[in-house]
């Protein structure tokens, strides 16, 4: 893939990912959490140009660098979410303003890793940053799901009529 596509894959990812991030969304538990995040990282590991080969070193610690950011970007973002469940037991997850900050900080953050390679000389590709977005999402949605399995729901749902309020522990009937 050529770099304009994946610097429009990442914008576009970036763009939806913000906006949706203050629309409150259920938390689907049984949905297939990891898949985007797998599909971009196999994008951005397609690619040649992760590391640069004249900078080999600095390359390589500015990607760990990035990749740090994006995983700390997605448990500030997944910590900093609201989530609550419904009657029916369904998890809903919505940002918060502190979200919106860790997101401001790890933009700047990643601004400045990118100034600090184009200062050193590195070579920096859009694979980075698409990895880094992979880790940030994977991260986010992990521990948000582990968040929603470790809440009850907000209210016992009332026994349907003619049921009894009360089981005895023995034998169910059948």
């Amino acid at each position: 893939m050529s770099g304009l596509v994946v610097a429009l894959l990442i914008v576009v990812a970036v763009v939806v990912v913000i906006a949706r991030q203050f629309r409150a969304s259920r938390i689907d538990t049984g949905r297939r959490w990891w898949l985007l995040p797998v599909v971009l990282a196999v994008v951005a590991l397609r690619e040649p140009g992760l590391v640069d080969p004249q900078h080999r070193t600095a390359s390589i610690a500015l990607l760990a660098a990035e990749l740090l950011t994006g995983l700390a970007i997605g448990a500030g973002w997944a910590w900093t979410s609201r989530i609550w469940t419904e009657p029916d037991g369904a998890v809903w997850s919505r940002s918060t303003k502190a979200s919106g900050a860790v997101w401001g900080v790890g933009i700047g953050l990643r601004v400045g890793l990118f100034a600090l390679g184009a200062a050193t000389g590195v070579h920096q590709d859009s694979s980075a940053l698409l990895l880094a977005l992979a880790a940030t999402l994977l991260v986010r949605s992990g521990i948000l799901l582990w968040r929603a399995q470790s809440l009850r729901p907000a209210a016992v749902p009332a026994p349907a009529y003619g049921e009894p309020m009360f089981r005895s522990p023995g034998k169910e009937r059948v």
